[in-house]
């Protein structure tokens, strides 16, 4: 079964890596105008840029763009913590209630207007109004105001502790700071100005959906003086141009790297890695250390699943690392059996409440559907799948699923279309879902507070509309409890809570390599491709 799986869920070498027809359906007659070669990094991500917004979308690839146009006011640094980025100095009242924060002088804008003060309090409360920690943060803030050009001042209302890490979110609805005038949009409307403050420009005009995403260096940024560090530190481009293309097929990604016609591909499909390996002039790298995981998202608010005893048949059918064999990740990178919500190998890794998932038990499963009252409907599965890793794991848990008695409706689409989709409420007979797969890395997951899709606020909340007052009063007490000890208690309950409501299910835990050309120096560690530091050699 495992070897059947994994030929339906691996993407299909079409050509050999070097095969010359590959090359031809990457190139556009554009490519013939682009800038010389050593002045132009060309990269491949896991899906190509379609919106630009990052508060009104928590989709990668707008965070992806974020992390080029915009700074942040802190940044997470290689280890994971918080640092000063955009804020040169930030003080705390004796009793933690009142931060004052100054930014760098000299700070400008794409269109050469300063960086003041209000243009950080403007982006801090539209993003607090959609993201799930910008909300947590603006549930317990009393006031937040501009002290002058430089200056603003937050005071709290109650106790409120990951300040600086909320403030360097970066992912999900990232924090970023753009113009007043654009922050002020409405939270649900979608910005078109992509003013940032950032290392590159976003160019505009030549941005074609379907074909590329176009940015040049911006000239007037000025790095912080240490080094870079993950996130956080100095910034410095070393390239004049940086060309996004729109890839979706993996092989003829993975021909134009080793043809050097591309210079980097961020999620190589897992069974294309052994061929880049040997590929003359490519290295591939793991850049996330702690890896990925395989998010189940369910739809809480449409049959079956708004039923927990069918939302708890999901742990019995699913069989982790059946999942990971699928995707075909190798043995090296895969976590076998991993429950946690805040994912294996971190300070907050926890298996408290943890069933199922590592041995299917297909019996419980079907038992617990019945009991559920599941009437044989349709599941409508999205699959997102111009992604090898989301159509992978899609295909294979479909088939899980289907052993345990389900009757699934798998979807084929775009991941932009899913993006669009998975927020429809409908029925699933009438345009809605029940299921989607997204993959999460560390920062998605992070911890109770910043776990974006834990959250279970009922109204308001994030696609898939999970409702539990328990869970959300257990998430609060966490992040407002100043004792380590008692943090580490409440940590637990949050979990073993989770596995009663199920927001999602981890689906299984990898880690995954990127790909590049070999004469680029610079590449960085982190859960988050940037590319700043990058040049060639």
């Amino acid at each position: 079964m495992l070897s059947r799986l994994h030929t339906v869920a691996a993407a299909p070498l079409r050509a050999s890596l070097l095969a010359a027809g590959a090359l031809a359906a990457l190139l556009s007659p554009a490519a013939a105008q682009a800038p010389a070669r050593e002045a132009t990094l060309r990269v491949v991500l896991s899906n190509e840029l379609t919106s630009i917004d990052p508060v009104l979308s928590t989709a990668a690839f707008v965070r992806n763009h974020g992390f080029m146009v915009y700074d942040q006011l802190f940044a997470v640094d290689g280890k994971g913590i918080a640092r000063p980025q955009m804020v040169e100095s930030h003080s705390v009242s004796a009793d933690a209630m009142t931060h004052r924060f100054t930014l760098r002088p000299g700070l400008a804008f794409h269109d050469g207007a300063p960086v003041r003060a209000a243009d950080a309090v403007a982006s801090i409360r539209r993003w607090g109004q959609r993201d799930v920690v910008g909300k947590a943060l603006a549930a317990s803030t009393a006031s937040l105001e501009v002290i002058d050009e430089r200056s603003f001042e937050l005071k709290l209302s109650r106790p409120f502790g990951p300040v600086t890490d909320a403030l360097a979110r970066s992912t999900a609805s990232a924090l970023f700071v753009m113009p007043e005038r654009v922050a002020n949009t409405p939270a649900t409307t979608a910005i078109t100005d992509a003013t940032g403050s950032g290392p590159f420009i976003m160019d505009r005009e030549n941005w074609r959906i379907g074909d590329r995403a176009v940015y040049r260096r911006n000239p007037a940024y000025t790095p912080r003086a240490e080094p870079a560090d993950g996130l956080a530190g100095g910034k410095v481009v070393k390239v004049e141009r940086l060309e996004w293309l729109a890839m979706p097929d993996a092989s003829v990604a993975a021909s134009a790297l080793s043809n050097g016609e591309i210079d980097f591909v961020e999620h190589p499909a897992p069974d294309l890695l052994p061929l880049l390996q040997k590929a003359r002039g490519v290295t591939v790298g793991l850049i996330n250390p702690v890896g990925s995981m395989v998010w189940l998202r369910i739809n809480h608010t449409q049959p079956p699943f708004d039923n927990p005893k069918a939302r708890q048949a999901l742990l019995h059918a699913i069989d982790q690392k059946e999942v990971l064999q699928g995707l075909g990740i190798p043995a090296e990178d895969q976590v076998p059996y991993c429950p946690a919500y805040f994912m294996c190998g971190t300070p907050l890794e926890s298996t408290a409440g943890a069933a199922g998932l590592r041995d299917p038990d297909l019996g419980r499963a079907r038992t617990l559907l019945r009991e559920a009252g599941y009437d044989n409907r349709p599941v409508v599965f999205l699959n997102g799948a111009d992604n090898p890793l989301n159509n992978g794991s899609t295909l294979v848990l479909a088939e899980q699923f289907k052993r345990a008695g389900m009757n699934m409706d798998v979807q084929t689409l775009d991941w932009a279309t899913v993006t669009v989709r998975r927020n429809r409420r409908e029925a699933p007979a009438q345009g809605g879902w029940n299921l989607f797969v997204t993959i999460a890395n560390a920062l998605d997951a992070g911890s109770p507070l910043s776990n974006l899709y834990l959250a279970s606020p009922c109204e308001g909340g994030l696609t898939g509309w999970p409702c539990d007052a328990k869970l959300e009063e257990l998430r609060r007490a966490w992040w407002e409890e100043p004792d380590a000890a008692k943090r580490r208690a409440l940590l637990d309950a949050v979990h073993a809570r989770a596995y009663e409501v199920l927001p999602y299910i981890n689906a299984g835990q990898f880690r995954t390599r990127s790909a590049w050309r070999s004469n680029l120096t610079g590449v960085l560690p982190a859960t988050v491709p940037v590319f700043w530091n990058v040049e060639r050699k």
